[in-house]
C-alpha cells in the first residue's frame, strides 16, 4: 500500500496472519533517491512487503521490541550479567518503539533515537546505551530467522571519539579531602532540631558518614568501581597478614558468560582495621560495605551523597579563597577544581597515579580490572609521561666532555 502524505509518500503492507496488520515499510521515493532501506522504490517495496510476509509465516509470536528486552534481561540473568543494560535503555524507549516489531525498525528511526539522546547525554553514555539496545536486538535477530534485515547495525553506529575520559583527574590532596568530607556529618537538617529529635538525628548523620566515607575510602585506595565494591563480602578481607589486601569481584562487564572472579587488591593497613572493625560479628558471605541500615549499597546510592559532597567541597574551597583575600575571579577558580568531579574520578585518579609511579600498565590494567587496549586509549597522554619516565632512568648520560672538567679546575 502507499500512503500519500504533505511530503514524501510512504509504503505500507497489509498482513493477515490471525487478524489483519498494517506495517510501515519504508519512504517512498517521491523526492529521494531510493537507498534499498530507509528509501524504498515501488519494486523494493514489493520485496520488502513480501519479506515481511514470510516473517509472519511462523506460528511464533511476532518479536516487539520490549520482548526483545525481556529476552535480553533473562539472557543476562542466566549469564550472571548486569540487568542495569536493560534498564538503561528501556528508560529512554517511548511506548511507540516498544510495541513496534523488531522486524519493523528501520536504519533512519533508529538514527533519530540515538540522536536525540545525545542532545541530553554524553556521547560515550549515548554509545553504551546503543550498544545494549543493539545486543538485545542481535539476541532476537539470533533466534528469529523471520528477522533477516539488521537495520540497527547502521542506526546505531557508535558516535565517534566519545571515549574520552570526562572526568577530572584528581591530585592525592583532593582526594584525601574528598575522604575526610566523606567522613563528615551533614548536620544540616539536624540544626533546626531540638531535643530528642536531635539527638535521634545527629547519631543516624554519624552512622551514614561512617558508612559513605568507608564506600568513598575503598573506592579510593582500591581504583575500583561503585559495582565492585559493592558485591564485596566479609570473607573478601584478607586483613590478618602483613600486606593486608582486598579480594576483588571482577565487573560483570563485557560479552558472554559473566565468571566472577576475585583478584587480589592491596589495601594499607590503616584501612584494613577500618573494615575489620565495620564486619564485626558478621557473617563471612555478608556484604563488607554496607548502608546504615545494613542494606549492601545498590547501584546508584552513592549519586546523590556524592553530589552534596563536592558542592561542600566547593563551598568549602570558595570560603577560602575569601580568607585568603583573593578576587572573584580568583574564587571562582579554587572553587573550578571540583568541577567535573565523580565518584569515577577516584578511579581515573588511581590508574592515572599507578601509571606516573612506574607501575606496568599491564599491571595497572589487572589491577584496575581492565585492558591494557583501554588504558591505552584513555589515559595516552598519562602513558606518555610514564614512558617518559622509564626511559628517563635508563637514559645515557655521558656527563661532561673534559674540556668542561678542566674550565671548572677539574682533573
Amino acid at each position: 500500500m502507499y500512503r500519500r502524505n504533505r511530503g514524501p509518500g510512504a509504503w505500507a503492507a497489509r498482513l493477515t496472519a490471525g487478524k489483519d496488520l498494517v506495517v510501515r515499510l519504508a519512504t517512498a521515493d517521491d523526492f529521494a533517491e531510493a537507498d534499498g532501506r530507509d528509501v524504498l522504490n515501488y519494486w523494493m517495496a514489493q520485496d520488502a512487503a513480501r519479506g515481511r510476509g514470510r516473517e509472519h509465516q511462523g506460528t511464533a509470536a511476532v518479536v516487539t521490541v520490549a520482548k526483545a528486552l525481556d529476552d535480553y534481561e533473562a539472557d543476562l540473568k542466566t549469564r550472571g550479567g548486569d540487568l542495569g543494560n536493560v534498564k538503561r535503555v528501556r528508560g529512554h524507549l517511548s511506548s511507540e518503539l516498544l510495541t513496534r516489531t523488531v522486524s519493523s525498525l528501520n536504519a533512519g528511526d533508529l538514527k533519530r533515537w540515538r540522536d536525540r539522546l545525545a542532545k541530553s547525554m554524553a556521547p560515550a553514555t549515548v554509545n553504551r546505551t546503543a550498544t545494549c539496545f543493539k545486543a538485545a536486538l542481535n539476541l532476537a535477530a539470533d533466534h528469529d530467522e523471520r528477522i533477516a534485515r539488521r537495520p540497527w547495525e547502521t542506526g546505531l553506529l557508535a558516535i565517534p571519539d566519545a571515549e574520552q575520559p570526562r572526568n577530572a583527574i584528581l591530585s592525592d590532596a583532593q582526594v584525601r579531602e574528598m575522604v575526610e568530607e566523606a567522613y563528615q556529618p551533614n548536620m544540616r537538617q539536624v540544626e533546626p532540631l531540638r531535643g530528642e529529635a536531635r539527638a535521634k538525628a545527629q547519631a543516624e548523620a554519624r552512622q551514614w558518614a561512617d558508612a559513605f566515607g568507608l564506600l568513598v575510602e575503598v573506592l579510593a585506595v582500591t581504583g575500583a568501581r561503585v559495582s565492585q565494591v559493592a558485591r564485596l563480602e566479609v570473607q573478601d578481607l584478607q586483613s590478618d597478614r602483613d600486606d593486608p589486601r582486598l579480594m576483588m569481584p571482577s565487573s560483570r562487564k563485557g560479552k558472554g558468560v559473566k565468571h566472577v572472579q576475585r583478584r587480589p587488591v592491596p589495601i594499607p593497613a590503616a584501612l584494613a582495621l577500618k573494615l575489620r572493625a565495620a564486619a564485626t560479628k558478621r557473617a563471612a558471605s555478608s556484604p563488607l560495605l554496607r548502608k546504615p541500615g545494613g542494606e549492601p549499597w545498590a547501584k546508584s546510592d552513592h549519586d546523590r551523597p556524592f553530589e552534596r559532597m563536592i558542592d561542600r567541597l566547593r563551598a568549602q574551597a570558595r570560603d577560602e579563597a575569601r580568607r585568603r583575600g583573593g578576587d572573584e575571579e580568583a574564587i571562582e577558580r579554587s572553587a573550578a577544581r571540583w568541577d567535573d568531579v565523580t565518584a569515577y574520578s577516584l578511579r581515573h585518579s588511581s590508574i592515572v597515579r599507578q601509571l606516573l609511579a612506574g607501575v606496568p600498565i599491564r599491571v595497572a590494567a589487572v589491577h584496575h580490572d581492565t585492558s591494557v587496549q583501554m588504558i591505552e586509549r584513555n589515559y595516552s597522554r598519562f602513558i606518555a609521561d610514564h614512558a617518559d619516565a622509564l626511559a628517563r632512568g635508563a637514559m645515557l648520560d655521558l656527563g661532561e666532555g673534559p674540556d668542561q672538567r678542566l674550565a671548572k679546575g677539574g682533573n
